[in-house]
């Protein structure tokens, strides 16, 4: 049986993260947002019927949280510098 192994991507773990990843949290900032706001919706739900509106608040949320990976997405990939030959 193969055993995977996860390599820490911090060298001394005291020192907190790099500029470089609190840049990366800071961009991903909307989808983690969208993503809380689509649990708020799902957990307002689990022990009721959902009403009208209740499906409504979960539909706005999931497009929100597209609509973020979408633009993520689109901000990753103009971000690649070019390689040239």
């Amino acid at each position: 049986m193969a055993t995977v192994r996860m390599l820490a991507a911090v060298g001394d773990p005291m020192q907190g993260p790099t500029a470089a990843d609190l840049d990366a949290i800071e961009q991903e900032m909307p989808v983690i947002l969208a993503e809380r706001d689509l649990l708020d919706a799902e957990i307002a739900v689990l022990d009721r019927t959902p009403t009208l509106l209740d499906e409504q608040r979960l539909r706005r949320a999931r497009r929100r949280l597209l609509a973020a990976r979408r633009d993520l997405a689109n901000r990753t990939t103009e971000t690649v510098p070019e390689v040239g030959a």
